[in-house]
């Protein structure tokens, strides 16, 4: 009997120091050093924090540029504007002293000779700014039309002659700057 007391024992002892599954992993989280999974974890949430911040800081910094490329476009397209303006006012002026100079009834032949000599002067510089800026006219009459360059707004029966498809007159000039069309040239077009 001393045996089977003996071995109750052992068994009770054995139940009693021998913890279960679910002892060790609640002892595991409610100590004070964390353990492999914590540590993971842990690290983790610091690294996904680290990165937030990086991408917000670098969403900022987008929007910063973004605002500051806007901000110099647009003032490169004032001051664009402003030369553009700046070559255009000595022209504005003579145009002003020409209409000045128009309402002065006179019948003096030399008087109207001199302000039409005035008024194709103001038209020479300012096809000369015009030019200065890479801006000219089109040249329609006498050529194939080109849709691209050429805006038919009317067909007329071609004079002998004349091509099928060739402008045969030149309703409003068009102007090109460098390759771009600023204005297509209104034409009539030989059917």
């Amino acid at each position: 009997m001393l045996d089977k007391d003996v071995l109750d024992e052992e068994e009770k002892f054995a139940e009693e120091s021998v913890p279960e599954i679910g002892d060790i992993r609640e002892a595991d989280m409610s100590s004070d050093n964390p353990g492999p999974a914590e540590v993971d974890s842990i690290d983790l949430e610091g690294e996904i924090m680290s990165l937030n911040e990086k991408l917000l800081r670098q969403a900022a910094e987008f929007q910063n540029y973004r605002r500051r490329t806007e901000r110099e476009n647009r003032e490169a397209v004032a001051i664009g504007k402003s030369l553009v303006v700046q070559r255009l006012l000595d022209v504005l002026d003579d145009l002003e002293r020409s209409l000045e100079a128009s309402g002065q009834e006179t019948d003096d032949p030399k008087a109207q000779s001199a302000l039409r000599d005035g008024v194709k002067l103001v038209f020479q510089k300012f096809q000369d700014e015009l030019s200065k800026l890479d801006v000219h006219p089109i040249e329609a009459t006498g050529l194939p039309f080109d849709e691209n360059k050429h805006e038919a707004l009317m067909q007329q029966p071609a004079p002998e002659g004349t091509e099928h498809g060739t402008v045969i007159q030149e309703l409003q000039k068009g102007y090109r700057m460098g390759d771009r069309i600023l204005r297509h040239s209104k034409v009539i077009v030989a059917s």
